[in-house]
């Protein structure tokens, strides 16, 4: 890449804050960025503005084919790849125009290039950041007693790695490449692409034969090990350990341990943890809920009896306060018994447990004093006062309440509605 100092710039450029360019990381963030500028410097040195200047309109030439370069996918990778060749191989390239990380670092500032990647730090003319090689993400289940007590996981996988026969050559020993028929050498060819309303393009793209070097090795110059593909595939056995408070989604990342490629940074392996729903227990950060089947004598009388058996296997005595009444739904929590804190396992958040009352079941009542229990018990309500003028004694079965709305009529769809003023009905007419 070549980059320019900030001291060589004769324009004025478009200042973007240190905190904005932090931000603007992805290749999608900085093209409305580089679109804005390039506007604003195409308006300043366009060769209507500039009559007196004999270099304007090749000046403005050349920033519109840098922008074209840094705005495009498929040029801008052709670019990083190959360099100013790449661009001007297929007729409506740069050629000897102006390079983009220049107009980059025009647009934005010196010290600064541009990458797929996003903008980029300072480095030396014509240097070039190896080409990162893919991630490889797994999926891995995990339970929520995983995510509470930690985890050492085990996984046998199978990648790419360069081939020590040929050294990632792809060929025999003493033998040497040929030059890509398809693509004449050059590692891209020409595809035509739709621009829409009836216009057609033309893109370059990495040639598939050659996969971009532009030379391959013929059938029988080939390594007998890699059949040419320079990488052979082993077997390798990892090992992630899944700390405590890990949450759901969360990465982690074994670096360098993706396919290997030759003079490409070997990529990551990306573990995502997927956590399984939990019979008994709910998690939201690092607090935990439960819910608890008390009977009705606890209730009413309280209780002092181990509730629940945790993640880590011990269990939770709890006693009740004495003289309180717990009713379906009441709630409470018990600080520091909830999940550990990523990072600060030795901290603990909350611990919430709801209430659920069971009643007696059918039948219970056929045993009991019922005269001596209701003089126990609350008084019964009395009738609504005042009595309406109209009572009528209904009869009355056990139901499902999932049953509740199925007798909803359908005919009253908006598709049956009708406006009175569609059937020629009257008209509401201001007075």
């Amino acid at each position: 890449m070549i980059f320019l100092a900030l001291n060589q710039l004769q324009p004025k450029v478009c200042r973007i804050p240190r905190a904005q360019l932090q931000l603007l990381t992805t290749f999608h963030s900085w093209k409305g960025e580089i679109k804005k500028a390039y506007r604003k410097k195409a308006m300043e040195h366009h060769p209507d503005k500039n009559p007196n200047d004999a270099e304007a309109a090749a000046r403005f030439q050349a920033m519109a084919e840098a922008y074209e370069t840094l705005i495009d996918p498929d040029e801008r990778a052709a670019y990083d790849r190959f360099g100013p060749d790449a661009r001007g191989s297929g007729g409506g390239g740069m050629g000897g125009g102006m390079d983009p990380d220049d107009f980059f670092a025009h647009l934005f500032g010196g010290g600064m290039r541009f990458d797929m990647g996003g903008p980029g730090g300072p480095g030396g003319p014509g240097s070039r950041r190896k080409r990162q090689g893919e991630d490889s993400t797994i999926p891995y289940e995990v339970s929520l007693e995983d995510l509470y007590n930690g985890k050492t996981a085990h996984f046998n996988i199978e990648r790419g790695v360069i081939c020590g026969q040929c050294k990632g050559s792809g060929g025999k020993p003493n033998t040497k490449p040929v030059k890509c028929p398809k693509c004449d050498g050059k590692g891209i060819t020409l595809i035509n692409r739709s621009l829409g309303n009836g216009r057609i393009g033309v893109s370059q793209v990495v040639c598939p034969d050659c996969v971009g070097e532009g030379k391959k090795y013929r059938d029988k110059d080939k390594c007998k090990k890699c059949k040419g593909d320079k990488t052979v595939k082993e077997k390798k056995r990892l090992e992630i350990y899944i700390e405590k408070g890990m949450s759901h989604k969360q990465r982690i990342v074994l670096h360098g341990e993706g396919d290997q490629e030759p003079e490409v940074e070997t990529g990551d392996v990306v573990f995502v943890l997927h956590q399984k729903d939990h019979p008994t227990f709910e998690r939201s950060g690092s607090d935990l809920k439960t819910k608890v089947h008390i009977t009705l004598s606890e209730a009413l009388l309280g209780f002092s009896r181990i509730l629940i058996t945790h993640l880590d296997g011990r269990g939770i005595h709890i006693e009740s306060q004495a003289g309180k009444v717990i009713k379906p739904g009441d709630s409470i929590v018990v600080a520091a018994e909830g999940m550990p804190i990523y990072k600060r396992s030795d901290q603990k958040g909350d611990l919430y447990i709801q209430f659920e009352v069971d009643m007696p079941p059918d039948g219970w009542l056929q045993g009991v004093d019922v005269k001596s229990l209701e003089q126990l018990l609350p008084p019964k309500k009395a009738d609504l006062v005042p009595r309406p003028a109209i009572v009528d004694e209904v009869q009355y079965k056990s139901s499902d309440i999932e049953n509740f709305g199925k007798n909803d009529d359908d005919d009253d769809d908006e598709e049956n509605w009708t406006d009175d003023d569609e059937e020629g009905g009257p008209e509401c007419r201001t007075q």
